[in-house]
This record gives structure tokens, sequence and C-alpha cells, in this order.
């Protein structure tokens, strides 16, 4: 595919903000991946190239947080080891079902995820609704679960990591964003992986984007180890409201 610069005014400015967001609270695909289709990509090689810019901004991010401390590796790890077979899984599956049949479930959802985090002004501070000795199962089970959404759907990724770690294992906000991060890189790993060998990645424009993404996904991870758990919450409840009305968006009779 020939690459215009027309294409790069498009990604790389969308692709700085996404990651910006998605450092902070999850769902920078949100922005990334239509910047990709906005660019004249088709689905298949806009999924692989937004996974290669995303990938990098994570990787940038998650070195800030490592940095500050703020990864649990314990939970981290563990989740990663669920999270890889997990996305790998449904990026294969995503060949064989109709992704509306998905975005249907998520739209029914999201709305009450984002309702537990208003009732709950303290949700994101939960002392935790598993107990301790289910900690390293119940991380395995969240890296696999959203691994594997991660690999069907994709965006909102990290934004229910987060609230996995925090409403079920008790983690700080600004721990479990953190760790949220090095889970997410891993699904992105896996599902980059899986389009590579199809040859549904243009590195020409994902390198280019990644430098991008990876500044507005350093810069997000400073404001967020400065702001703390409060900001988090903001971030996280608009990214919500833009993955709900993106996913109706997306199953409206030719939308």
């Amino acid at each position: 595919m020939e690459l215009t610069w027309q294409m790069y005014l498009i990604v790389c400015p969308l692709v700085f903000l996404a990651g910006l967001i998605d450092s902070v609270a999850g769902g920078g695909g949100l922005i990334s991946l239509p910047a990709y289709y906005m660019a004249g990509l088709n689905p298949a090689l806009a999924a692989g190239t937004n996974k290669l810019s995303a990938g990098l901004g994570t990787l940038a991010s998650s070195a800030k947080f490592i940095r500050s401390r703020k990864v649990d590796w314990r939970v981290g790890l563990i989740a990663a080891v669920g999270a890889f077979p997990g996305s790998w899984l449904g990026s294969m599956l995503l060949k064989h079902i109709p992704e509306d049949t998905v975005r249907v479930l998520m739209i029914a959802a999201i709305p009450l995820v984002a309702c537990v985090v208003l009732r709950r002004r303290d949700s994101l501070d939960a002392k935790g609704l598993l107990p301790r000795s289910l900690t390293m199962p119940a991380s395995l089970a969240i890296g696999l679960v959203i691994g594997f959404y991660d690999g069907l759907v994709g965006p909102g990724t990290g934004t229910f990591l987060i609230l996995c770690f925090t409403m079920l294992l008790g983690m700080e906000g600004v721990m479990a964003s953190g760790t949220a991060k090095i889970v997410n890189l891993t699904s992105n790993i896996a599902a980059l992986a899986s389009l590579a060998l199809s040859g549904d990645v243009l590195i020409g424009l994902g390198l280019p984007a990644a430098l991008c993404g990876m500044a507005g996904n350093w810069l997000g991870a400073s404001l967020t180890v400065k702001r703390g758990t409060g900001f988090i919450r903001g971030v996280l409840l608009v990214v919500l409201a833009l993955l709900l009305v993106k996913m109706v968006v997306d199953v409206l009779p030719g939308a």
C-alpha cells in the first residue's frame, strides 16, 4: 500500500491522543483504530498496524509505571500468562463469528460497569470482592478473559483490566493502572504476532505512529502517577461512555 503525507497527518496526532488516554484508563483503541480507517486502511491492515503502534506505546507507559514502582508484578505476570493465549484465541475466533454479537453483549455490560463506578466513589480503592487466597487464580482468569476480549474486540481492554484489579483484587487505582499496562502489552504482542503472520501490518505507517503513541503514553502515565486515583476515575468514566457510543454506532444498520 502506498503511503502519503496525508496518512501521517491523520494518524500520528490521533495516535498521540490515544496513547495519552490509554495510559490513564485504557480505551485508546477507540481513537487509534478509527484513525487508521480514516487513513484508508482496510480493517485487517488497520487492526495489525494499530497493534504495532499501540504495543510500542504501551511499552513506553509501562516503563514509566515500572520506574515509579507502580506495578504489582505478582498479579501482573500471572495475568499476562493468561492474556497471551487468551488474546491469540480471541483473534482466531474473530474470523469465525460476527463482531456485532460481542458488541451487543458489551453494550449491555458497559452501563452496568459505569453505574458501579459512579455509585461507589471509592471503587478504585476498594478492599476487593475476592479473598486474598484467590488472588493468583483470579489474576490468571482475569488475564485470560480480558486477553480474549482484546483479541476479539479490542477497545477498552485496559479499562476493564483496571476495573477487575481494583474491584475484584482490591488494588489501589494507580497500581492497577500500571499493572494493567503489563498485561495489555502481552495481549498486544499476541494479537500483533497473529496479524503479522498474515501480513496485516503496515510497518511504514505503524512505526512513526508508534513514536507519537509512546510520547502520549509517557505523558499520560506521568499525569496518572502525579494526580492519582481521582484523575483515573474521571477519565475512566469518559472512556466507558465513548466505548458505549462506539459500540452502539457499530451495530446500527448501515452505520
